[in-house]
């Protein structure tokens, strides 16, 4: 495994917080539109505020599960290609 010699973008902490605050930005944003779009349940429990939000939420959490227990079960070792 190659070390890094320089720092990511990720690394500096202005930029950490920058994202926190876009992601709870967006997130503001999306709850504070909610009541101009006209959404329609259609199961009676998928109509109450916020759903939509929560939902992709949920969603997007179980889809970063997946992917960490894929690579845990799809890993090799590092010398694979070698032998």
């Amino acid at each position: 495994m190659s070390q890094k010699k320089e720092f990511d973008w990720f690394d500096h902490d202005k930029n950490r917080k920058l994202l926190w605050k876009l992601l709870f930005g967006t997130c503001a944003l999306t709850l504070a539109l909610e009541p101009f779009a006209h959404v329609h349940g259609h199961f009676g429990w998928d109509d109450f505020f916020g759903f939509s939000a929560l939902l992709g939420f949920g969603s997007c959490a179980v889809l970063i599960i997946l992917a960490k227990l894929m690579g845990y079960v799809l890993k090799v070792r590092e010398d694979f290609y070698d032998r």
